[in-house]
């Protein structure tokens, strides 16, 4: 999900949870639990969690400091705009941080192999950490258990669009002639418009920069002018917008999975840290995520809040 940890993130309803901040040098956002410290109250420690600064992050990493907290640490939370911003402190000054399994597999890989290096992740899980071992050995940073939740790059159409053309995956739009609106540097990317023309068989007849998940391209495939727009999959604003994901059913996308990043030196001091982790990427879904994002998004509530709500329903408080 190359993409989608790279735009810039802005305030409308339809883009809210979905994109990130431009990249920055300073962590723009800082938290510290009122937890005592250690020496007062027994408390296992402090754990120092980052991640980037867009409302899903925002979302999970809620999640994780409060299960933390109850589990008996003091958390720390910095976020920031990028993945490459808290990467320069990873593990060395960050001990967990909430990411995705693609995510920060593909940047490994391409900053220890460099920018041409041949990608090793997969539509599957476990095959791409499997083989992610190595570079995440040599990092220093071991992943937890991933969860069925999962947030990749997805496509969309109108809904009258699906309805009139009969389509509900991308395999339906085999042969068919379509304007695709996306981010600016879909053209030619497997997992954008060169996997949608040479996997799927589409005729993409051009390809509209305007944006991942932006406004502009909601509103061009809303008001016909591209009948295909690039989103996540959990966008949870499409259903009030008239607008519906088409399955990737020939798994153009890599794996990407909700997954703890955790220093291996603060998992072996600490191992109890990853059962409550553990607990909660056993307990999110994708239908879930969607859904607590649409609490964000659409009916802006706080982070905070959706994240408390949640975790109690869950019993993981």
């Amino acid at each position: 999900m190359q993409v989608r940890r790279s735009l810039a993130a802005v305030l409308s309803v339809g883009t809210l949870f979905l994109a990130t901040a431009c990249a920055g040098n300073d962590l723009n956002s800082s938290k510290a639990s009122d937890s005592a410290s250690p020496s007062a109250s027994g408390d296992k420690g402090t754990v120092h969690i980052s991640g980037q600064n867009f409302p899903e992050a925002a979302l999970v990493a809620a999640m994780y400091d409060e299960v933390l907290t109850n589990a008996g640490y003091t958390t720390d939370v910095k976020l920031v705009d990028t993945r490459d911003v808290y990467m320069q402190t990873f593990p060395q000054g960050v001990d967990v941080v909430p990411e995705y399994v693609g995510g920060i597999l593909d940047f490994l890989n391409t900053t220890q192999n460099g920018a041409d290096a041949k990608p090793i992740t997969t539509s599957d899980a476990q095959q791409s950490i499997a083989a992610g071992k190595s570079l995440l050995d040599k990092q220093g940073i071991t992943l937890l258990n991933p969860s069925e939740a999962t947030d990749t790059n997805a496509f969309f159409v109108s809904k009258d669009y699906a309805d009139s053309e009969g389509v509900s995956t991308l395999s339906d739009l085999k042969g068919k002639s379509v304007v695709l609106a996306a981010a600016p540097d879909c053209e030619g990317r497997p997992d954008c418009e060169g996997g949608l023309s040479d996997v799927y068989g589409i005729d993409i007849t051009k390809v509209l920069p305007l944006g991942y998940a932006s406004d502009q391209t909601y509103k061009s495939v809303i008001d016909g002018e591209s009948q295909l727009g690039e989103t996540s999959t959990t966008d949870g604003t499409l259903d009030a917008q008239g607008l519906v994901l088409l399955d990737d059913d020939k798994k153009i996308q890599p794996a990407q999975n909700l997954i703890p990043a955790v220093s291996s030196d603060f998992l072996k001091a600490h191992p109890d840290v990853a059962a409550p982790l553990n607990d909660l990427m056993a307990a999110l879904t994708t239908e879930k995520l969607t859904e607590l994002n649409a609490n964000v998004a659409v009916d802006r509530q706080k982070p905070e809040d959706v994240a408390h709500e949640f975790l109690t329903q869950a019993g993981l408080l």
